[in-house]
């Protein structure tokens, strides 16, 4: 084969040229470095100090002692066990019916408005910017059975009051309710950008073949957004499955521990009984459930991809 055949050959670099990549590649590394610091920092090395402390006993003042598997049978003697991780589950299902729809259909409804919809975004997104103790006791003053907000409504249309928080009927749904509403935002406009990226001959395409509104979202806007779909509802189920702020404020566990959550019990283990390696052990039993889910979810989206 002739050099012209070949092609041009490629000159080397000059030192000047591989002097200013060598600089511009340093500093994507070191921005690269600290991110990646921060990540083992405030990630990985909580995760290995709890894994390691699941197995120990310590009261971070004497050295730590080697239990083996004695803080494990701690955690699965207690009677509350079973209770909490079914109220755990009860709360995420509850949470993923609400949470997880209501921000999809808001979601919808914005992405078919043509007026003030900057406005309306901003309004849906605005309690996520309340601090998650805020909208939390906003909440109990919502929810109180004198003067609550609810209570009020509910006396205004002629209904009886209900005691939102102490009975253990309505204590578990009055806590979904308080995280959706805090969350709807962060998912509204998730799902926002989503449907927005669909390109609009689908729709037009549907129309000619006579689809109404229900029909195009059935065939074109849920399939078009299968894979952000799998994502929120991963990140609904790691997210629920940790639920602690709501319980631990408005509730305190009751009434008759309904509303106490795996995440609560691991505070208790640590911050009330001072037991770490039991509170370690409930928290890599819930780590192991969510990488299950994450590995459902790994394996749901790689299968849509390929």
């Amino acid at each position: 084969m002739t050099a012209a055949a070949a092609g041009p050959r490629r000159r080397p670099p000059s030192r000047p040229a591989l002097l200013r990549s060598l600089r511009r590649n340093l500093t994507a590394y070191g921005f690269m470095c600290a991110a990646l610091a921060c990540f083992v920092l405030f990630a990985w090395y909580p995760m290995i100090r709890e894994f390691l402390l699941s197995f120990q006993e310590t009261n971070f003042v004497d050295p730590p002692r080697w239990a083996g598997l004695k803080n494990f049978e701690t955690v699965l003697a207690n009677p509350s066990f079973g209770q909490v991780w079914l109220n755990t589950a009860a709360f995420t299902v509850l949470a993923l019916v609400f949470g997880y729809a209501v921000p999809f259909v808001v979601a919808l409804v914005l992405n078919e408005l043509r007026h003030a919809r900057a406005y309306l975004r901003f309004v849906v997104y605005l309690p996520v910017m309340l601090p998650p103790a805020v909208g939390v006791l906003l909440f109990r003053w919502f929810y109180d059975p004198g003067p609550g907000l609810f209570n009020q409504i509910l006396e205004l249309v002629g209904l009886p009051g209900l005691s939102w928080l102490d009975s253990s009927a309505t204590a578990l749904v009055s806590l979904v309710i308080v995280s959706t509403w805090m969350n709807l935002g962060s998912g509204t406009l998730i799902y926002l950008a989503a449907l927005q990226n669909i390109p609009g001959e689908l729709y037009e395409a549907a129309e000619l073949d006579g689809a109404g509104f229900f029909r195009r979202i059935r065939y074109v806007t849920i399939p078009q957004t299968r894979l952000v779909l799998l994502l929120m509802l991963m990140l609904q189920i790691v997210a629920t499955m940790q639920v602690f702020i709501e319980p631990y404020l408005l509730t305190g566990g009751g009434p008759e521990n309904s509303t106490m959550t795996v995440a609560m019990l691991m505070y208790q283990y640590a911050f009330t009984f001072g037991d770490w390696g039991a509170g370690g052990a409930l928290g890599m039993m819930l780590m192991l459930v969510l990488m299950v889910f994450a590995a459902v979810q790994l394996r749901l989206t790689r299968d849509d991809r390929d």
